[in-house]
């Protein structure tokens, strides 16, 4: 089999990069290799799926500002024969929220983020607790709102962009990379599991918290590794008011879902590993106590179900690695490494990785500082504050 454009991995980032790469090329032969159609354990369809613009950094703010555009847009963008797909889109904002330390640093950032255009609320402690009853404050120094963020069912965002690439002519091939073949030096081919191989021009290694290995095999050192981290969908009887997607720097991070919430506390010193066993009793260690200490209307919460899913953590700075190794592998480009933040940045990271393919650079957002570069370098360009 001969395309222009082999991409390894048909998750959320894959996807998302054979259907901008139709969009700019249609006549490009796009293949998207990915071993499992049925996504069992991909990140994306475990994620809680939230969208948010609260970043320090301009690329993840202008990435966010484009794939939320995106994401309120997806019926229309993705429709296939007049079919929409539904991704039940909630528009019910991010809240952040830190103690007296970091209130500079909070203030700075939404600075950053209201000059790109980002609508931002600042709240001192007795404004959170006029907006939010049910908050405890006292040990708060601030919070910033963004109404305009929200979430979604990242399934219906996923399959969207599946059945998209389909009607645009992408070929799927289920079976799963183990490597990429050179020959003289430049990347011709990849290598399946079943035994037969894909040569192509370009290559795009967008296989989440699997990138790593297939990099190695052309000597492409990743800093990306699979970290389980755990999803909760808990109840209470006290009644609340409605809340935002709420996240704080000791990572509690939870939303509205249904009649309950859904939410969790990432343990960031989690082994790396592939690894989707449950732990039943990490709710109530991790997630009750930070839940109940600034909500106390979840002193009397219950946890409905736990499930176990997987990061692509990226151990260099958090951030993900966007682009190719230029002085070497100019045709093998890298998108992966989003640590929690591929669903919400998928449309504007498969958008970058298709102009590199077809025009050389990046025209829409300059992602340059997420490329592989800083990892040549040993440069972290990490997020300042909350992750």
């Amino acid at each position: 089999m001969k395309v222009d454009v082999c991409i390894v991995g048909g998750g959320i980032m894959g996807l998302a990069t054979a259907v901008f790469l139709k969009r700019l090329d249609p006549s490009a032969s796009v293949c998207v290799v990915e071993p499992d159609p049925t996504y069992e354990f991909a990140s994306t369809p475990r994620a809680a799926g939230g969208a948010r613009r609260l970043f320090s950094r301009p690329e993840n703010i202008e990435m966010s500002n484009y794939s939320i555009g995106f994401l309120t847009r997806f019926a229309e963008e993705m429709a296939v024969d007049g079919a929409a797909p539904a991704i039940d889109w909630r528009e019910e904002g991010y809240l952040f929220v830190v103690p007296p330390r970091a209130v500079a640093m909070l203030e700075a950032n939404a600075r950053t983020q209201a000059g790109l255009g980002v609508e931002v609320v600042m709240m001192d402690p007795a404004e959170l607790k006029r907006r939010y009853p049910s908050m405890r404050v006292d040990d708060l120094g601030a919070g910033v709102l963004s109404p305009r963020d929200g979430w979604c069912d990242p399934s219906g965002v996923l399959q969207g962009f599946r059945r998209k690439a389909r009607s645009l002519g992408v070929a799927f091939v289920e079976d799963r990379v183990t490597a990429l073949g050179e020959d003289g030096g430049v990347v011709r081919r990849a290598l399946l599991r079943a035994g037969a191989q894909i040569a192509a021009d370009s290559f795009v290694i967008a296989a989440g918290a699997w990138s790593a290995p297939v990099a190695a095999s052309i000597a492409m050192t990743l800093p990306i590794a699979p970290m389980r981290r755990f999803e909760h969908y808990f109840t209470t009887r006290a009644p609340m008011e409605r809340l935002p997607f709420v996240k704080d720097l000791d990572r509690l991070a939870f939303r509205p879902e249904g009649a309950g919430f859904t939410g969790t506390v990432v343990n960031s010193d989690e082994p790396r590993g592939v690894n989707f066993e449950i732990d039943h009793g990490y709710f109530e260690r991790m997630v009750w106590p930070a839940l109940a200490h600034r909500f106390p209307a979840f002193e009397a919460t219950r946890c409905q179900r736990t499930w176990a899913g997987l990061y692509e953590q990226c151990d260099l700075d958090g951030n993900p690695i966007i682009g190719n190794w230029a002085e070497r592998h100019p045709n093998v480009h890298v998108v992966a490494g989003f640590s929690g933040h591929g669903m919400m940045h998928a449309p504007a990271a498969g958008r970058a990785i298709a102009e590199l393919i077809v025009h050389g650079r990046f025209e829409s957002i300059d992602l340059s500082r997420l490329g592989y570069g800083r990892v040549l370098r040993g440069e972290p360009y990490a997020e300042i504050g909350i992750l």
